[in-house]
């Protein structure tokens, strides 16, 4: 391999000579050999956005020239556009206030700008493309613009997409009464447009709690500098760049009020993943109850059908598994795990700056990804192909005890209660037994307990 020579304040560094990487880079891609998970791609194109952004208010704050500022800028627009996605090998796990990253994109986008300019012109790392910057401020701002745009480009959409199917679902079998279950026993009936209608709910509200987490990420650190004084930036810096930033994602970022809190502290990726929390739970209780109505199909439950995918053993032939349902409930489990980490991480804002930050928001976009992922796959494979065993359903609807429900006004719920139990301990129907107390004629009990007139007036 070819090498040539770059120099950092430390002294000399052999870079492999077809990287556009730099020295400090370099050092941190030899010495954290951890793990091998890299920052990921979002966070790289957030720093992107945020170098050309603060290009460009550095030229109109006259603070940066115009063939340096261009050149930064189209640096910054290759990277945008993935040309360079192999110049960024540092992993998670290296300095906790991400400098190393930072340095990684300030090298690049410097070797690069120069490349552009022609060699005469020079262009470096921390002089021109880290102006009015530090680690301490671009990381963060990184962080909340990535955990942003994601969120408004995957996690979303992806959520749109299966509370649409649900929405389908639950009109198109509005007509379909069965019985209903709580505690895991019989309970009183409702339609099987209303039950899905609870799942579409269910994602409907924690779309809401998401977009209300979105207000304190837009404010961004950028601006603060190293402790969040603002030295070394130019007043009028940090609003520049929002306003820059905004128009470069076409989505609104303000510049933090309070720059202390925005370095040390990461409250909002707190307040944001207990959202993408909330999200997982309720994606494990529909997967669940999609798998358990699913059951069977001789032996389980049997009320719903769906998409035969793939075969489910090895040993046994003929077996089809709720596989995207276990995939969900997979993901859920890793999400609520991951707010662990993004809690802990945040808890360790020491002074003037948080140093758990890269894993922090490694974190956050891995739950953004899994369960944008998730219910894409959901969706497709499985949630547009949700249909009901209409004769199972009727046979279970039928022999529910729980219609009993309907006798309470008429013959008081003691009364009920031991017409349900002599069914269930004799083994007759709920008709039989009832005109069997003599307390209720056949002719009450058929206009009594009739499931259409159990269901109520909530269709959704």
């Amino acid at each position: 391999m070819e090498y040539r020579i770059e120099h950092d304040t430390m002294g000399e560094v052999k870079v492999p000579a077809d990287k556009l990487w730099g020295a400090q880079t370099q050092r941190s891609h030899e010495n954290f050999r951890i793990g091998g998970e890299t920052i990921p791609l979002p966070v790289i194109r957030a720093f992107a956005y945020l170098k050309k952004a603060a290009a460009q208010a550095n030229r109109e704050l006259d603070n940066l020239d115009g063939p340096r500022a261009d050149a930064i800028c189209a640096a910054c627009d290759e990277i945008l556009a993935g040309k360079w996605d192999d110049q960024f090998p540092l992993v998670v796990w290296q300095t906790g206030s991400g400098t190393q990253t930072n340095m990684n994109l300030n090298e690049v986008i410097a070797r690069r700008a120069q490349q552009i300019l022609g060699d005469d012109t020079p262009v470096h790392p921390n002089d021109h493309v880290n102006r009015s910057q530090s680690s301490n401020d671009t990381f963060p701002t990184a962080m909340h613009l990535a955990a942003v745009l994601e969120t408004e480009g995957q996690l979303l959409p992806a959520l749109d997409e299966l509370a649409a199917t649900f929405a389908d679902l639950s009109e198109r079998y509005a007509d379909v009464i069965k019985t209903g279950r709580t505690h895991l026993q019989d309970a009183t009936p409702l339609t099987l447009g209303q039950e899905i209608s609870g799942w579409q709910a269910m994602l409907t509200s924690c779309r809401e709690m998401l977009v209300a987490s979105l207000p304190g990420l837009r404010q961004l650190a950028l601006g603060g500098t190293a402790v969040g004084t603002g030295l070394n930036a130019l007043p009028g810096f940090a609003e520049k760049a929002a306003e820059r930033l905004t128009a470069l994602t076409g989505t609104e970022f303000v510049t933090a009020p309070n720059k202390f809190h925005a370095l040390t502290s990461k409250d909002a990726l707190v307040f944001a993943h207990g959202a993408m929390k909330a999200l997982a739970a309720d994606l494990m209780k529909i997967a669940n109850d999609v798998r358990w109505l699913a059951s069977g199909p001789r032996c389980g439950i049997g009320e719903l059908t769906i998409p035969e995918n793939e075969p489910g053993s090895s040993i046994m032939p003929g077996k089809v598994n709720p596989t995207q349902c276990e995939a969900v409930t997979m993901v859920a489990v890793q999400v609520i795990a991951n707010d662990t980490a993004v809690a802990m991480a945040a808890s360790q804002g020491n002074f003037q700056l948080n140093v758990f930050m890269p894993v922090c928001i490694y974190n956050f976009l891995q739950s953004v990804r899994l369960l944008a992922d998730a219910m894409r796959s959901f969706n497709k494979n499985c949630a547009v192909g949700i249909a009901p065993n209409r004769e199972r359903i009727a046979h279970n609807l039928e022999q529910s005890l729980m219609l009993v429900t309907a006798l309470n006004p008429h013959i008081g719920y003691e009364n009920a209660a031991r017409i349900a139990k002599a069914a269930h301990a004799q083994g007759l129907t709920l008709r039989q037994a009832a005109i069997q107390s003599g307390l209720v004629t056949a002719e009450q009990f058929d206009a009594w307990v009739r499931p259409e007139d159990m269901i109520g007036t909530l269709q959704r």
